[in-house]
C-alpha cells in the first residue's frame, strides 16, 4: 500500500530534480559565456527543451519516481546515477550530431559536474530529512500480523525492512483456529485485536490458507469494531508449489505461476523506449555509413540482393519477416538448412559478417518496425520452431517475448547451429531466465557483453 509519505516524496523529488537540472544548465552557461541573454536565445534555447525531455525519458526508463524505487534509499541512489549517466550519453549525442552551433566541452563538463554535485547533495539532504522524520515524527504506519505461518513470517520480514511501516509484532504466536466450534471468534483473538487498537495499530495483516477463509468474516467484524483495518494475505504455499504473483482483473484475483516483468505495461513502455532510442543511435552513427559500404562489397562478391529476408517466429509465435545482410550465395535451402561450419554456401565477406555478427545489423529495421527488440530470445526459422516445440519442454514459453538481435543465451555461448537438442534446451533455459528477470540494466549489460564478444570472437559464430 502506498503511504502519504511515498506519494509526497514522489512529487517533491520530481519537482526538485527538474529544478536542479535546469539550474545546472543555466549556471553552466552563465559561467562559461556570461550573462548574455541574447546569446543564450540564439545558441542554446533548443538545448533547454531537449535537456528536459531527455531527463524525463532517462528518469522514466530507470523508474526514478516509481513507488517501488522510493521505498528504499539504495534504489533511489541507484536510479539517480543511472539516469544521469544515460542523460549524459543521449544529450551529448544529440549536441554532437545536431545542426545547431556546437556546445563547448567546458560547458558540458561544468553542466554535468554541477548537476552531479547538486543531485548528490539533494539525496544526502533528503536522506537526513527522512531520518529525522522517521526518528522524531512517527510517520511510519503502525501495523501488526495476526497468527504465525510461513507466509506470515515472510510478510513480517518485509514489514520490518520497509521504512514506510512500523512493525509492532505478531498478535498471536501460533496457527490455532480463530473461530471456535460454537461459530464465534475465540476470546484470545478478539483480545489481541483490541490490544493492537489500543497501541495505535492501524492495519492488522492475517494470513489464511484457502480452507480457513471462512474465518475471515468473524475477524473482519471484530477488527472493524475496534476501528482497525484487517487485511488478508492468502497463504497458498501449500497449495501451489511454484512461485506465483497475484494481480487483479476487475474484481477477480488472478494468480500467475510465472513472473514476467514485461507483462507490466510500464515495463513494456520502458523497454520499447530504450529500443527506439538505442536503435536511433545505431542508425545515426553506424548504419548511415556502414550499410552502403557492406552493400557494395556484397554485390561485388556475388549476384543477388544485398538484404536477405526470412520468415521467423516472433512474439506469441506470430511470423514476421526478419532482415539480415545476405551472407550466402543465393540458394534454395535457406529456409530449410541452418548454416554450419565450413558451409560452402557462405561467401568470403559473408563469413566475416557472420563471425562479427554484422550480418544481424539490418534487424534494427525490425526493431523500429516493432517486430523485434534489441535484446530478447533469438528468432528461429518456422521449421525449427515447429521441430523443437515438439521435443523440448517449455520451448514455446520463449515466444512470449519479442525476439531480439542479441540475447542472454547468445552472450553465454548458446548461439549458432543447434542440431543438438541439449544445446537448444540450454538456450531455452537462458531465454526463460531472461524473461523472468528482465530489467533495463540487464539489457544494457547484454549489449556490452555482445560488443565484447564481437571483438573477442566466438567459436560458434559461423
Amino acid at each position: 500500500m502506498q503511504t502519504r509519505y511515498v506519494y509526497l516524496l514522489r512529487l517533491v523529488l520530481l519537482v526538485t530534480d527538474v529544478i536542479l537540472v535546469n539550474a545546472a544548465l543555466f549556471l553552466a552557461f552563465y559561467s562559461i559565456f556570461g550573462l548574455n541573454i541574447t546569446s543564450f536565445d540564439n545558441l542554446y534555447k533548443n538545448y533547454l527543451l531537449v535537456c528536459n525531455l531527455i531527463w524525463f525519458l532517462s528518469s522514466g526508463l530507470f523508474g526514478m519516481y516509481r513507488s517501488q524505487t522510493l521505498e528504499q534509499l539504495v534504489s533511489i541512489y541507484r536510479a539517480t546515477w543511472k539516469s544521469i549517466a544515460f542523460h549524459a550519453v543521449l544529450f551529448i549525442f544529440y549536441i554532437a550530431f545536431s545542426n545547431s552551433v556546437p556546445v563547448s566541452r567546458s560547458f558540458l563538463l561544468l553542466f554535468y559536474g554541477t548537476a552531479g554535485l547538486a543531485f548528490m547533495l539533494s539525496r544526502f539532504f533528503g536522506t537526513a530529512l527522512e531520518f529525522v522524520l522517521f526518528r522524531h515524527f512517527n510517520i511510519s504506519r503502525p501495523v501488526a500480523v495476526l497468527g504465525r505461518n510461513n507466509t506470515a513470517l515472510r510478510l513480517a520480514g518485509f514489514l520490518e525492512k520497509s521504512q514506510n511501516y512500523k512493525f509492532e509484532g505478531f498478535l498471536q504466536d501460533d496457527e490455532t483456529m480463530f473461530v471456535g466450534e460454537n461459530g464465534k471468534l475465540v476470546p484470545s483473538a478478539a483480545k489481541q485485536i483490541a490490544e493492537a487498537a489500543n497501541r495505535g495499530v492501524k492495519d492488522v495483516y492475517v494470513s489464511l490458507t484457502p480452507d480457513r477463509m471462512t474465518e475471515a468474516k468473524y475477524l473482519l467484524d471484530e477488527a472493524e469494531k475496534q476501528c482497525v483495518r484487517l487485511k488478508f494475505v492468502p497463504d497458498l504455499g501449500g497449495s501451489i508449489a511454484a512461485p506465483f504473483t497475484v494481480s487483479y482483473m476487475g474484481e477477480f484475483p488472478v494468480i500467475s505461476l510465472r513472473h514476467e516483468p514485461l507483462e507490466n505495461m510500464q515495463s513494456r513502455f520502458r523497454k520499447r523506449a530504450f529500443d527506439l532510442a538505442f536503435s536511433a543511435l545505431v542508425f545515426l552513427f553506424l548504419l548511415s555509413w556502414l550499410v552502403p559500404v557492406i552493400a557494395v562489397i556484397i554485390k561485388f562478391q556475388s549476384p543477388g540482393p544485398v538484404f536477405f529476408k526470412q520468415l521467423r517466429s516472433g512474439r506469441n509465435n506470430n511470423p514476421f519477416w526478419c532482415y539480415k545482410f545476405r551472407s550466402m550465395r543465393v540458394n534454395s535451402d535457406s529456409d530449410k538448412k541452418q548454416a554450419s561450419k565450413d558451409d560452402d554456401r557462405i561467401t568470403p565477406v559473408g563469413r566475416f559478417l557472420r563471425k562479427t555478427s554484422l550480418d544481424e545489423l539490418p534487424q534494427f529495421f525490425n526493431v523500429m518496425l516493432g517486430n523485434m527488440s534489441v535484446i530478447g530470445p533469438r528468432p528461429h526459422m518456422l521449421k525449427h520452431t515447429e521441430q523443437y516445440s515438439a521435443i523440448i519442454d517449455k520451448y514455446m514459453v520463449r515466444q512470449f517475448l519479442k525476439p531480439g538481435i542479441s540475447g542472454w543465451a547468445q552472450v553465454n555461448g548458446f548461439r549458432g547451429e543447434t542440431e543438438d537438442p541439449r544445446l537448444m534446451e540450454k538456450r531455452v533455459e537462458h531465454d526463460i531466465w531472461y524473461m523472468e528477470n528482465w530489467s533495463i540494466m540487464m539489457d544494457v549489460k547484454i549489449i556490452f557483453m555482445t560488443v565484447i564478444n564481437i571483438f573477442k570472437g566466438e567459436e560458434n559464430a559461423f
